[in-house]
């Protein structure tokens, strides 16, 4: 009840005043809703314009992102293409290597053989020609003791002038008779 009385004592007082709007108060109303919608206006037109600047901007760090990314990605595929290929290549380069340690290890037991060999055949020749060394000189020095022996016999029995005859007849012919 209260309200209601109040709002009657209202009435009457507006009454006796006069219009609403001669009313100071509503000019003053009025004219706050004039400056908030003026006001209103530009702060919304510059809250737009530093929003879309901000949105221009975080589309454009998006955008970015995504080239960035996706030059990310190709990259990474790069990588990982050249590491397979790598990986082949080091795996042939592995095989020709070991191919070639077989080639050289092989060809290493080939050069070692044929040097045996080689030796062999020089020790048994150089052993040959050995054999022929000490043959003749064995054979020179019979040849010698033979022909000391058959002088010393000789000049035993045979004496004088024929004696002498004798061995220097054996002499002569014993070259031709040796070889």
């Amino acid at each position: 009840m209260i309200s209601v009385a109040h709002a009657a004592e209202a009435a009457g007082e507006a009454a006796a005043h006069g219009a609403f709007y001669e009313d100071p108060q509503f000019l003053v109303l009025v004219a706050f809703v004039i400056t908030i919608a003026a006001a209103g206006k530009t702060v919304y037109q510059k809250i737009s314009a530093a929003l879309d600047v901000r949105s221009e901007a975080i589309r454009t760090e998006i955008e970015e992102a995504t080239r960035l990314r996706e030059e990310a990605q190709e990259l990474l595929a790069s990588y990982e293409r050249k590491q397979r290929d790598a990986a082949g290549e080091a795996t042939e380069i592995a095989e020709r290597a070991r191919k070639e340690s077989e080639y050289l290890v092989d060809k290493a037991a080939k050069e070692l053989d044929e040097l045996v060999a080689r030796r062999e055949r020089q020790a048994t020749d150089r052993i040959a020609q050995a054999e022929v060394s000490a043959r003749d000189e064995i054979r020179a020095a019979a040849i010698d003791v033979a022909l000391e022996a058959s002088r010393r016999i000789l000049a035993d029995t045979v004496s004088g002038k024929k004696g002498n005859a004798l061995i220097d007849a054996a002499i002569d012919e014993l070259p031709s008779k040796l070889h």
